[in-house]
C-alpha cells in the first residue's frame, strides 16, 4: 500500500510540474503497459510525449526488469522523496537509461538504474530537456 501512495506522490507531481509549465497532461491507467503519462505543449497538441515515472521515497536504485528491450516511453521521470515536502526530479531519455543500466550478477540478471547514474546535475529538476 505504501509502495502504491509513493508511485501516485510521484506520478502526480511530475503532472503538477509538467502543468504548470505549460504541458497538458494525462495519466494512464495505473500499472497499464507503457506509459504512465501523456504530455502535449500546450500550444501543440500533436506533439504528444510519453513519460515513464518512477517514483521512489528515499534514493536508491530503480528496477527495470530483465530485458531492456521491453522499456518503452520516450522519457523517464525518475522522483526521488515523492512522499516529501520538496520531492526532486531527474529527467532522463530511453537511451540514457538503458545506457546507464546495470545487470544483477544474480540468477535473475534483471537490470537496474543505479542512484549514482541518474542523480546527476545534467539530470536534476532538468524539464527543459522535454521535447
Amino acid at each position: 500500500m505504501k509502495h502504491q501512495m509513493t508511485g501516485n506522490a510521484g506520478l502526480f507531481h511530475v503532472a503538477w510540474e509538467l502543468t504548470r509549465r505549460g504541458w497538458n497532461v494525462m495519466p494512464t491507467v495505473r500499472n497499464a503497459r507503457g506509459a504512465d503519462l501523456y504530455a502535449a505543449p500546450v500550444d501543440d497538441e500533436e506533439a504528444v510525449i510519453p513519460i515513464q515515472s518512477k517514483a521512489l521515497s528515499k534514493r536508491a536504485a530503480v528496477p527495470l526488469g530483465t530485458d531492456l528491450e521491453r522499456l518503452r516511453s520516450r522519457w523517464w521521470i525518475i522522483t526521488l522523496g515523492a512522499n516529501c515536502d520538496d520531492p526532486v526530479c531527474f529527467i532522463l531519455t530511453l537511451e540514457e537509461v538503458k545506457m546507464l543500466a546495470s545487470r544483477d550478477k544474480g540468477k535473475n540478471r534483471a537490470y537496474w538504474l543505479e542512484a549514482k547514474n541518474y542523480d546527476k546535475p545534467e539530470f536534476r529538476e532538468a524539464w527543459y530537456r522535454l521535447t
